[in-house]
């Protein structure tokens, strides 16, 4: 727990990096003199009549996107003594510096407008699409969540997880990713997103609220 200050740092100033340079590409592909960022997306295809450079470029950014989960994760491993805790470390960087990341475009660009905005998550492995609501609502339960595991740590009664837990967990947040990901190939085609299925979303981020709220009761009940 003493270190979560820390990592909380951390995730809000990667945040800021992160967000300078999304704001760098949307000048380059989305300049606000026509409109800044929107749906549809460029395609591949135009990318491709616009130059070798910038497939490249999305080359590059694929990377930046790997490489972003890279440093969240080391970051969370070195704040922890075990596993448990790299996990909470983990959830808590990752969820403020989604959140963060927002808050920072923001302030540079006025961009999103509201908190139904579509945006582009991620690229990897196909593009993840969905209201900014959506992120945020998963990002403010994964600190939620991890602050939780810490408090049990710092107390010296670490969470007991099962396989069950952990099977619920997984099926909850790949849920969430397949209402991120279901219209991939729309968005591809450089087409308007689809209308979000939130009650796909909501499925999988109230099955795993569910798993890990029973988890707390249990550990609870054993104490």
């Amino acid at each position: 727990m003493k270190k979560a200050p820390a990592v909380i740092l951390f995730a809000v100033a990667f945040a800021f990096v992160e967000s300078a340079v999304v704001e760098y590409l949307r000048a380059i592909y989305y300049p606000l003199d026509r409109g800044g960022f929107s749906f549809p997306l460029l395609t591949i295809d135009q990318l491709e009549l616009m130059g070798a450079e910038h497939i490249n470029r999305l080359a590059i950014e694929l990377g930046r996107e790997f490489c972003t989960l890279v440093m969240l994760a080391t970051l969370a491993i070195a704040a922890a003594s075990n596993r448990r805790e790299a996990w909470a470390q983990f959830t808590i960087a990752f969820g403020v510096w989604d959140i963060f990341y927002y808050v920072w475009l923001k302030l540079f660009t006025g961009w999103p407008s509201d908190l139904m905005t579509w945006d582009l998550l991620f690229l990897i492995p196909v593009p993840w699409v969905s209201p900014v609501l959506a992120p945020v609502l998963v990002s403010l339960t994964m600190i939620c969540c991890g602050l939780v595991v810490l408090f049990f740590e710092a107390r010296g009664d670490p969470m007991e997880t099962r396989w069950r837990d952990w099977c619920l967990l997984t099926l909850g947040g790949l849920i969430v990713i397949l209402s991120f990901c279901i219209d991939y190939r729309s968005v591809m085609a450089g087409k308007e997103p689809a209308p979000f299925i939130w009650s796909l979303f909501f499925l999988g981020l109230f099955i795993g609220i569910g798993t890990f709220l029973a988890m707390v009761t249990r550990q609870q009940t054993q104490t």
